[in-house]
């Protein structure tokens, strides 16, 4: 049914008070400009700017309907969009029109029009039996398809006279409860087709019975694809399996087309607020677990859709808005609906949210538009494997080590392996190429009491990347011929005193504006640091706050230990003018009340000493360890992330981008995940074809080995990794084969 319409130009000013036909909003009902616009906007996140707000069509009417329970947004064409009402009370089940762009004033969004959705006889669906959430525009505009979240049902309707003229199938195990295992008002809240709509995605808002939530509070969700045609049937060919954050649900879904979404997630706490995120998210090589009984039964983190945070709504700034209850930021409110909007001067986009207020005097419908970047997937680029039996000349070694086999190898080894790599650096100062690295080993075999006949080294080495394959190009040996070390190591009496992994456990590596090396230990922890030759300079270097190990020759008698085993400097990066280091702890002293925190030291070069100044970084789990890290650009670091887990149990391996000039208030640094490292697009073809058994390789390709230590930003976008095999006891990538040493370029678009 058409009636006169009615369109809402929301205003900077909160004063002005618009009526305009029969549409009257409330006082201070206007378009909020941010203050940058246009432009960028004002920044939420690092892709995501808030370009503005409208409160324009809050507890609004229309053709004597409230415009109210706005669930979902579609775009019909440029400036013209719809929105889908759920089920407020028995009021008509109806789709709005709505003028919908903005311009330099902010958001303006007003109502055009109104369209009954009916069924196929023309008897009204209402509120008490159609609770639209999910919105599909076909043909131009000219029909639509429509989530019911109370069966559910995915129906397609014609706009002309709002008649049903389709409906699409639906899985049994789908429907709610008692006809399946759906729960009330958590099925089909999300709905969305690919750009040439040979795809439809339905997205579940919360879990089937039998998938659950994990021990997090993550809910285990479904998301089924259809196969099919604009306009014409849609058959169901598969689910992908996803994890929202603890305690939201699923509520809308963008394809972006080459199986990318954009995913929103919400939650609401009593006397809190809500909570709103949007993702991106990436279903290349995704399996289909249509057959998975139970999701809860998947472990496999290649199993579940790969995501990546796009922008937190709470980090945006508030830009004048005002809420009717308790919200973390007043900007906020019960976002339900997603969609993409025109292309933006600077290549972003523009994307709408809108929240349905649920015809509640406590909550605001509210259209927000955003600038958001849309960066492609992170691909792998090349990938080298050096062999884990890739022994060098020197002594016999591994003969502390029990002589069972493991993976396949016994000790003793006939001569020096190579177990992996704990720091990768380029050969050459400022060389980005990545065609000759330093490469650097810990301390052997993982412990004091087992590596006496290990050396300390850093090997040349050059990948070829066309072959797949590692040269070892010759190698620097760490030595104290000058006494400097000031406690007993193994080769004390003789001329070189060369190092062994019984003296010190190297992990991280670094090269100061002189040209000299500094090693960061974890037995101490201590900075070591070394000319170009590998010759030790000055005695080892201390936390400057009395942080020891227990391996720390500096014990005293009785004294407790306040870092843990393993715990030191596992990671360092320099400064771009070679003056500064930032050697981080691995993992959290054992006296800090907050076992999350992993602290960023400040050394001095110049002056061979700290300089007093810290920085405490947040992982996610305090099981979590801080595995390398590097100068990305100015004073923003690249980290790796990752847990203790190899092969298909693994769930956290990840490079995140942080920046020391950008501290909180509570003394924090920002986090940002920029690569997660199980999930890599592999579209040529770079780690095919798989080895008998290789698990993580193929369209999607993962990086599931224990030990991932090494992290080297090359030219560009350019990211190198490699790992610590610790040889011979990983076989996170063929089961029972000792895993090799791996090193792997990925491009991250946008990472600078």
């Amino acid at each position: 049914m058409r009636t006169n319409s009615i369109r809402i130009r929301a205003v900077a000013s909160a004063a002005v008070a618009i009526s305009l036909l029969a549409a009257a909003p409330t006082p201070g009902a206007s378009a909020h400009p941010t203050p940058e616009h246009p432009g960028t906007g004002a920044s939420c996140a690092p892709d995501a700017s808030l370009l503005g707000f409208s409160d324009a069509l809050d507890k609004t009417t229309f053709a004597d309907t409230p415009v109210s329970g706005l669930s979902a947004l579609a775009f019909a064409r440029p400036g013209r969009a719809l929105a889908l009402v759920d089920n407020i009370g028995t009021t008509p089940a109806r789709v709005y029109e709505l003028g919908l762009k903005t311009d330099r004033r902010g958001v303006d969004v007003g109502v055009r029009d109104v369209h009954p959705l009916t069924r196929p006889d023309g008897t009204p669906y209402t509120g008490a039996d159609f609770d639209g959430e999910g919105l599909v525009v076909e043909r131009d505009g000219a029909t639509i398809l429509a989530s019911s979240e109370r069966e559910p049902t995915i129906r397609r309707f014609r706009l002309s006279d709002g008649r049903e003229i389709a409906s699409l199938p639906v899985p049994d195990r789908f429907h709610v409860a008692p006809a399946g295992e759906a729960a009330v008002n958590q099925t089909f809240e999300a709905l969305t087709t690919t750009p040439d709509h040979r795809m439809l995605y339905a997205g579940m808002e919360g879990p089937l019975a039998a998938d659950g939530r994990d021990a997090g509070g993550r809910g285990l969700q479904r998301i089924l694809r259809y196969a099919g045609r604009e306009g014409g049937a849609y058959t169901p060919t598969g689910q992908y399996a996803y994890r929202t954050d603890p305690n939201l649900g699923l509520v809308e879904l963008v394809a972006l087309g080459d199986e990318q979404f954009l995913a929103v997630e919400r939650g609401f706490t009593t006397g809190v607020g809500n909570t709103v995120r949007v993702y991106r998210v990436s279903a290349t090589g995704a399996p289909d677990v249509s057959a998975v009984p139970s999701l809860s039964t998947v472990t496999d983190s290649r199993a579940w859709l790969g995501k990546e945070l796009l922008v937190d709504i709470a980090d945006c700034p508030p830009s004048g808005a005002t809420s009717k209850q308790p919200q973390p930021n007043p900007l906020l409110d019960n976002i339900e609906g997603a969609a993409l909007g025109g292309q933006l001067p600077d290549g972003r986009r523009e994307l709408y949210l809108i929240s349905d207020d649920n015809g509640s005097a406590t909550q605001t419908t509210r259209v927000y538009s955003l600038s958001v970047r849309l960066r492609s997937e992170v691909t792998l680029k090349d990938r080298a494997l050096l062999s884990a039996t890739a022994y060098q000349p020197g002594p016999i070694s591994g003969t502390q080590l029990a002589t069972n086999p493991v993976n396949g190898i016994s000790a003793p080894f006939p001569g020096q392996p190579i177990p992996g790599f704990s720091a990768v650096i380029p050969a050459q100062p400022g060389d980005r190429s990545g065609k000759r690295l330093l490469a650097m080993p810990d301390n052997g075999f993982g412990a004091k009491d087992n590596s006496a006949d290990f050396l300390l080294r850093a090997y040349e080495i050059e990948p070829n990347y066309h072959r797949q394959g590692v040269s070892i190009r010759g190698h620097i040996s760490f030595r104290d011929p000058d006494h400097k070390v000031p406690f007993p190591i193994v080769n004390g009496e003789t001329r070189d005193r060369l190092l062994t992994g019984a003296d010190f456990d190297i992990e991280s590596l670094a090269r100061d504006a002189r040209g000299n090396l500094w090693i960061g230990d974890e037995f101490g922890p201590y900075l070591i640091n070394t000319d170009r030759t590998g010759k030790v300079l000055r005695a080892p270097i201390p936390l400057p706050d009395g942080g020891k190990s227990p391996q720390s020759p500096d014990l005293a008698p009785g004294e407790t230990p306040n870092q843990p085993a393993s715990g030191g400097f596992e990671a360092m990066a320099v400064s771009q003018d070679g003056w500064t280091l930032y050697p981080i702890l691995e993992k959290a002293k054992t006296t800090d009340p907050d076992q999350r925190r992993r602290v960023v030291y400040e050394f001095d070069v110049r002056h061979g000493r700290y300089t007093g100044r810290t920085w405490s970084f947040r992982v996610d789990d305090p099981s979590l360890m801080v595995g390398d890290a590097a100068v990305l650009d100015g004073r923003r670091l690249l980290l790796i992330e990752r847990d203790n887990e190899m092969g298909a149990k693994t769930q956290v391996k990840r490079l995140v981008v942080t920046d020391l000039d950008e501290a909180g208030a509570d003394g924090y640094l920002p986090r940002r995940t920029v690569v997660d490292l199980m999930h890599i697009a592999d579209p040529t073809g770079v780690s095919t074809p798989a080895r008998p058994g290789e698990y993580g390789v193929g369209p999607l390709f993962s990086f599931p080995l224990q030990s991932v230590e090494s992290v080297l930003p090359l030219g560009g976008d350019r990211v190198l990794v490699a790992n610590d095999n610790n040889f011979p006891g990983n076989d996170g990538r063929i089961p029972g084969r000792a895993d090799d040493t791996e090193l792997i370029v990925i491009d991250v678009p946008g990472l600078r």
